[in-house]
């Protein structure tokens, strides 16, 4: 869809800023089975955007884990589908409107399809969004290999990275050459103006006269030859 670039851009702001969300509408989202608490790899992924304003249609957007907008289909109020790239169906999604309820399934849920899912409403040039429904896959522990005469220990596999504990560090490291590159750039200036004052200084004294001191402390005149009258 054209807007939906723009739609984007709109919910970025307003998770960025909680104070643009417009209370008037009720949406609300979730599973469909509201058992769920983790999904699995491969399972079908069902969820429902409530709303008592129908008439506009339902967008529907992931957020990942690193902060990233994913456009996932525009459901009109006459339940016509319109999916990423212009497309009228696709191959990992199902989207369609059953009374006031918008439905999304996820056909078979993977580790891309991980994050929040909001769906928003364009209705009268105002938006309307709803909170964000978190779906992850459920972190399973591998048993560690045995050895003879040992008792078996269960490690949890290894979990995907934070991608907040990775950004926190960034600026440290950035900050780190902002400090240290300049000050370190300030001692070797220092260190070559001292260098140049000790070489001009030795110059100076090498160029100055070398004249005869007199002897006593008194300065050594000619004298005078008497001049003859006639």
């Amino acid at each position: 869809m054209d807007r939906s670039p723009a739609l984007l851009l709109l919910l970025a702001l307003r998770l960025c800023c909680p104070g643009m969300q417009v209370q008037g509408y009720k949406m609300m989202v979730k599973f469909r089975d509201s058992s769920i608490t983790h999904v699995r790899v491969g399972q079908r992924l069902e969820l429902e955007c409530q709303t008592d304003k129908g008439d506009s249609g339902v967008f529907w957007v992931r957020m990942d884990r690193a902060g990233t907008l994913h456009f996932i289909v525009f459901i009109s109020s006459l339940a016509r589908t319109t999916f990423e790239g212009n497309q009228r169906t696709s191959t990992r999604f199902e989207a369609t409107r059953d009374s006031s309820f918008y439905l999304l399934a996820v056909k078979s849920f993977t580790l891309q399809d991980e994050g929040y899912y909001f769906c928003l409403m364009n209705s009268n040039q105002m938006l309307y969004f709803s909170h964000g429904q978190p779906a992850f896959l459920l972190v399973t522990t591998t048993p560690a290999p045995t050895t003879q005469g040992s008792t078996t220990k269960e490690e949890p596999s290894p979990e995907t990275p934070d991608p907040d504990t990775s950004k926190k560090k960034e600026p440290d490291f950035f900050c780190d050459i902002f400090i240290w590159v300049p000050l370190a750039g300030t001692c070797v200036l220092l260190l070559l103006a001292l260098a140049v004052t000790t070489v001009l200084c030795q110059r100076t004294r090498s160029r100055r006269c070398r004249c005869k001191r007199p002897v006593n402390g008194k300065p050594h005149v000619k004298p005078s030859v008497p001049r003859r009258h006639v």
